[in-house]
C-alpha cells in the first residue's frame, strides 16, 4: 500500500479525512482519467448519467416490480418551504463562485491548494433563527431570509484557523450580498475563529511519523516483519490520539503502531502493537518538533537511542502481535443454524405506502404526524416542526455532538476522547441497504453536503417506513372478549459511519401519539493492546483487550408544548408514613406523589432519579385538561442511557460540559442553537462553545424551553464485539409520551384492531372496525432487494461549476 493510500484514520489525518482530505488531494478520490476509463469499461457515458439521475431524483432502481401495489410515498405539497433544507446545487455553486471574487479572502481552489493557501472547506445553508421561522410557520410572515454559512480553512499564516463566516443574502446578487463573520452562536468571541491543529497534517504525517517509523525499523522488523516508512510495501500503520494535548501552549501527541489489514475488512482498529511515542508537534515547523519518548510494555524511554538500547539488551521482554484472521472478519463462518437456509420472515404493505412525503422539500406526513427533515455536514439528519393533530410538539429535534471517551493503561486510550461531529455524520451517512438497514419496502430520500467546490449526493441515505411491532398497542381479555390493536409505527432512519464505528438513527411515531429517539451502534471497537490493562477491560483475543469507553450522544429538544410558554414539572414516588381518618390512629408506610418545577438555569442540569422513581414532565401551565391537570409530554428513558464517567476529563476540558449529566435544561436563545461545536477539539480549554456557559441562572418557568438530553452507552467490550459489535445490545434511546394532552389513548382511533367476543366456547362476533382487506390479490414470492443497484455518493463539481459531468465518490474514515 503507498503512502497516500495508507494514511491512518481519524486522530492523525483528522481533517485530511472529511473536509481537508480534498484540500491535501490524499483521499482516494477518481481522477478524470479513471472516471473516463470507469466510463468506457462501464455502460457508458449516458448510461451512467441516466443511473446517477435516477438516483439523484430518488427512483432506486428496481429489478422486480411491485406485485400488488406501488410502495413509495404519495407524493404531496408541503404547506410551507422547508426552511431548515439543504442548499440548491445552483445556490452552492453561486456562493462558491462570490467567495471567489472577494480578494480579502486569498482562496485557493482545493485541487491546486497546498498547506499554506486559504480554502472553502463547507458550504451549507445556515438554519434560522426560530424567533424569524415562527411567524412564518405559524402566519402570513414571509419566509426568514435565507444565507450560507461557510467554514474558510486559512493556513496562510503561522497561526492557521478555521473561520466561520456568514454570507447572504441568498440568492447572491452583486450589489447587496455580503459576508462577515458567524459569531452569535457562539461563547468564545473570536470573530467566529478556532485554531486549525490540523493544518501540516499531511508534512506531520510524512516529515514526522513516518521518519520516527523509519528510525525504528529494525526493532519494527523484529518484533512484527512490518514497518511504517511511507513504502509500497508497508505493513504498519501509525496514528494515535484525538484531541491532542493542548497543555500549557504547548501541542502533545501520543501515537501508536497498528497491523494493516491486507483483505478487504476494515479491522485496523482490532490489531495494536502496543509501541507508543510522545511527541512535541507545537508550531509550524517540523524542524522544532520533538520526540519526548517512548512507551513500552508500561515501561518509559526518554529518547530512541535509551529505547534501542533496552530492546537489544539480554531478557528484553517481547509481547506478541495482533493479527488479523477470520475472527476480525464479518463474512459468515460457523455451523450454519438449522433452517436458516430458508427464507426469513418478511413484512410488505399489501395496502401500499400509508404516507406521504414532499419529497422536494422533505416534509413528511404519516396519520395525525407532520414533519420536516433538515441535513447537516456535523450532524447529519434533524426534524423540525414536528406537529400531532395540527398542534407543534417539538420544533427542533437532533443530534448535537457524539463523545466517544476512552481509558486505559496506556497514553492512547487515556488520551482518547473523540468528538465525532469533527468529522461529521453528514459526510458519512452512506447509502442504505434495502432489506437490511431498512425494510426492502422503505422509501428512501437523498442528502447532500457542500465540501472543496464539490457538492456529495448520498443516494439513498434516509428511509422512512411503517413497521408493525411484534407487540400490540393495546390488548385486554376478560370471560366474554378479548382486544388487541395493532401496534403498527412510523421510522425514520440514518446510518453514519464515524470511522471505525456505524451508528444507526431513528425516529420512531406512535399511534398514541408518542415518539421514540433511537441510536443503536455496530462496527469495529478501538481496541487496546492487552499489556497492563487488567482494570480497564476484558482480554478478548490473544494479545487483545476490549477498551472501556463511554458513548454519550447529546441531542436537542426544543418543545413547544401548546405554544413556547412551557415549563419542566417534576413527579416523584416518595416513601410516607402517614396517619388517614380511616387508619384508628396509627401510620401506614406506603408512598405519595411530591411534585416540583425546575425553577431556573441553577437546578437545571440533573440525572435520572435511582429507581426511575421521578418523572420529567414538559407540561404548559396555562392549559389544563377540563380535570384541571396540566397538559403536557413527559420525557423518559426508552432503554438505557448514559452520561460521561469521567469528571473533569483531562483530554476535554470545556470542550464536552454537556456530557456531564442525563438532563439538561436551557432558555431557549437564538444565540444559543447547538450545544457543542465541531471544532471544539481544537481548543478544548477555550472552545468555540462551552456548553457550561449556557446556564445563567435565568428562570425556567413557564418559558421557550430546550431539553439536552444525552443517549448513550458505557461499553466495555467482550468477546461478543468481535468481529462487530451487535446494535441488539449496543442500542439506547428516549421516549416523549403524551401526559395528561389528551382525554384519552389516542390510539382508539385506529381501526386496526379487533374486538373478538365469545362464550360457552363459540365465537359470537368479530369487530374489526372497519379494516379493508387488500383490494388486490398477493402474490407473494421472497425476492431480495437488487443489491447490484448500490451506487455510493454522487458528486457534482462547484468551481468551475460542472452538473453535467458528475461521478461516483464515497470517502470515508477508515
Amino acid at each position: 500500500m503507498g503512502l497516500l493510500e495508507s494514511i491512518s484514520p481519524r486522530a492523525i489525518v483528522a481533517s485530511i479525512l472529511l473536509l481537508t482530505c480534498l484540500v491535501h488531494d490524499v483521499c482516494a478520490r477518481p481522477s478524470p482519467e479513471p472516471r473516463s476509463a470507469w466510463v468506457r469499461k462501464g455502460p457508458g457515458r449516458k448510461k451512467m448519467a441516466d443511473h446517477i439521475k435516477r438516483a439523484v431524483e430518488g427512483k432506486r432502481p428496481r429489478s422486480t416490480e411491485p406485485s400488488c401495489v406501488e410502495t413509495l410515498a404519495t407524493n404531496i405539497a408541503a404547506p410551507k418551504t422547508n426552511i431548515w433544507g439543504e442548499l440548491s446545487h445552483v445556490e452552492a455553486a453561486a456562493v462558491v463562485q462570490w467567495l471567489f471574487a472577494q480578494p480579502e479572502l486569498n482562496l485557493t481552489v482545493t485541487d491546486k491548494a497546498t498547506a499554506w493557501d486559504n480554502t472553502i472547506l463547507l458550504v451549507e445553508s445556515m438554519r434560522p433563527n426560530k424567533t424569524d421561522a415562527l411567524p412564518y410557520l405559524d402566519g402570513n410572515a414571509t419566509a426568514p431570509t435565507k444565507y450560507a454559512h461557510v467554514v474558510l480553512d486559512h493556513r496562510a499564516t503561522e497561526s492557521p484557523y478555521y473561520a466561520d463566516i456568514l454570507v447572504g443574502p441568498l440568492p447572491v446578487d452583486s450589489t447587496t450580498t455580503k459576508w462577515e463573520p458567524l459569531t452569535f452562536p457562539y461563547t468564545k468571541k473570536s470573530g467566529g475563529k478556532v485554531r486549525n491543529l490540523d493544518a501540516d497534517d499531511v508534512a506531520l504525517y510524512r516529515e514526522w511519523l513516518l521518519v520516527i517509523g523509519a528510525s525504528v525499523a529494525d526493532i519494527t522488523r523484529d518484533l512484527w516483519n512490518g514497518t511504517a516508512m511511507g513504502l509500497a510495501n508497508d505493513t504498519l500503520e501509525i496514528w494515535g490520539i484525538d484531541p491532542l494535548w493542548q497543555d500549557n501552549g504547548r501541542i502533545i501527541r501520543w501515537d501508536t503502531f497498528w497491523n494493516l489489514p491486507t483483505d478487504n475488512f476494515g479491522a485496523e482498529t482490532l490489531l495494536p502493537l502496543g509501541l507508543y511515542f510522545m511527541s512535541d508537534v507545537t508550531g509550524r515547523d517540523p524542524s522544532k518538533w520533538k520526540l519526548e519518548g517512548w512507551l513500552y510494555n508500561n515501561i518509559f524511554y526518554e529518547t530512541t537511542e535509551e529505547f534501542r538500547a533496552a530492546y537489544w539488551s539480554p531478557g528484553f521482554v517481547k509481547n506478541g502481535a495482533n493479527v488479523e484472521g477470520d475472527w476480525a472478519r464479518t463474512d459468515q463462518q460457523g455451523a450454519v443454524p438449522p433452517l436458516d437456509t430458508a427464507y426469513p420472515p418478511t413484512q410488505i404493505t399489501p395496502a401500499g405506502t400509508r404516507f406521504s412525503v414532499d419529497m422536494q422539500q422533505k416534509y413528511v406526513e404519516w396519520m395525525d404526524f407532520t414533519f420536516y427533515i433538515g441535513f447537516t455536514r456535523d450532524t447529519g439528519m434533524a426534524l423540525f416542526d414536528i406537529r400531532y393533530k395540527g398542534e407543534r410538539l417539538i420544533y427542533e429535534l437532533g443530534l448535537q455532538e457524539a463523545l466517544a471517551h476512552y481509558a486505559g493503561n496506556d497514553p492512547m486510550q487515556s488520551g482518547t476522547a473523540y468528538l465525532d461531529t469533527f468529522y461529521g455524520f453528514g459526510p458519512y451517512a452512506f447509502e442504505l441497504v434495502p432489506g437490511y438497514d431498512c425494510p426492502a419496502y422503505a422509501t428512501y430520500l437523498n442528502t447532500s453536503f457542500y465540501v472543496a467546490e464539490t457538492t456529495h449526493t448520498h443516494i439513498s441515505s434516509i428511509c422512512l417506513f411503517e413497521f408493525a411491532a411484534d407487540f400490540p398497542m393495546q390488548r385486554h381479555s376478560t370471560s366474554k372478549y378479548v382486544s388487541v390493536t395493532k401496534n403498527t409505527h412510523f421510522t425514520v432512519r440514518s446510518v453514519s459511519t464515524v470511522g471505525n464505528y456505524d451508528y444507526m438513527f431513528s425516529y420512531t411515531f406512535f399511534m398514541d401519539g408518542s415518539i421514540a429517539v433511537e441510536v443503536r451502534a455496530s462496527g469495529y471497537i478501538q481496541s487496546a493492546y492487552f499489556a497492563h490493562n487488567e482494570d480497564y477491560g476484558f482480554q478478548i483475543h490473544d494479545f487483545l483487550s476490549g477498551s472501556m469507553h463511554d458513548h454519550v450522544l447529546n441531542y436537542k429538544v426544543d418543545f413547544d408544548i401548546l405554544g413556547t410558554a412551557n415549563s419542566v414539572q417534576l413527579m416523584t414516588n416518595v416513601p410516607v408514613s402517614k396517619r388517614y381518618p380511616w387508619s384508628k390512629g396509627r401510620n401506614r408506610s406506603t408512598m405519595a406523589l411530591k411534585r416540583s418545577f425546575v425553577e431556573s438555569e441553577a437546578d437545571g442540569r440533573f440525572n435520572w432519579d435511582g429507581n426511575a422513581v421521578t418523572q420529567v414532565l414538559v407540561v404548559n401551565e396555562d392549559e389544563k385538561n377540563k380535570y384541571g391537570e396540566y397538559r403536557g409530554y413527559r420525557v423518559l428513558p426508552y432503554t438505557g442511557t448514559a452520561h460521561l464517567t469521567v469528571k473533569h476529563s483531562s483530554n476535554l476540558a470545556n470542550a464536552a460540559h454537556w456530557a456531564e449529566y442525563d438532563i439538561q435544561v436551557t432558555r431557549q436563545k437564538d444565540t444559543e442553537p447547538r450545544s457543542a461545536h465541531p471544532y471544539n477539539s481544537q481548543d478544548v480549554n477555550d472552545p468555540p462553545i462551552n456548553f457550561a456557559k449556557f446556564f445563567d441562572g435565568e428562570s425556567l418557568r413557564k418559558e421557550d424551553l430546550v431539553m439536552w438530553l444525552n443517549l448513550g452507552m458505557h461499553h466495555v467490550p467482550h468477546t461478543g464485539d468481535l468481529p462487530n459489535t451487535v446494535m441488539t445490545t449496543a442500542h439506547s434511546g428516549i421516549q416523549f409520551m403524551p401526559s395528561n394532552y389528551f382525554s384519552m389513548d389516542q390510539s382508539r382511533q385506529t381501526v386496526n384492531m379487533v374486538r373478538i367476543d365469545y362464550g360457552n366456547g363459540t365465537t359470537s362476533n368479530v369487530a374489526t372496525f372497519g379494516q379493508k382487506q387488500g383490494n388486490c390479490s398477493l402474490d407473494f414470492e421472497p425476492v431480495e432487494p437488487d443489491l447490484y443497484g448500490y451506487t455510493g455518493d454522487v458528486v457534482i463539481r462547484k468551481f468551475p461549476f460542472d452538473p453535467n459531468d458528475p461521478y461516483y465518490e464515497t470517502d470515508s474514515i477508515a
